[in-house]
């Protein structure tokens, strides 16, 4: 993965120690390199550094190069990336109580 040192965030990303051959495939082998995302924890800023950069190849925040082409098409006056992910990936965290593990609040309450 090329990211520069100015992001920070790739010292954090699950594939850095991943073969980058599998993170540049085709067909099939793109939902085995596609979940190598999951539980990155730098899985949005990775997503948006590809949007932004408008990378064409390549596995990048568990997106395939054509679901992110889709993604740029249905959304083509987002002029950051990074911007609308951090918002979305912080409103989410605060809506999101912590420590429920997925149960509810009623849940927690007993």
């Amino acid at each position: 993965m090329a990211v520069s040192e100015e992001d920070g965030w790739g010292a954090q990303a699950k594939c850095l120690t991943a073969d980058p051959e599998e993170l540049f495939v085709e067909g099939a082998a793109q939902n085995r390199a596609k979940a190598l995302c999951t539980g990155c924890p730098v899985r949005t800023q990775c997503l948006a550094h590809a949007l932004d950069n408008r990378i064409e190849h390549g596995i990048w925040g568990g997106m395939t190069e054509r679901e992110r082409r889709a993604l740029l098409r249905r959304r083509p006056l987002v002029t950051s990336w990074k911007r609308l992910l951090q918002t979305a990936q912080t409103e989410h965290e605060r809506s999101t109580p912590t420590g429920l593990n997925g149960k509810d609040s009623q849940t927690r309450a007993s």
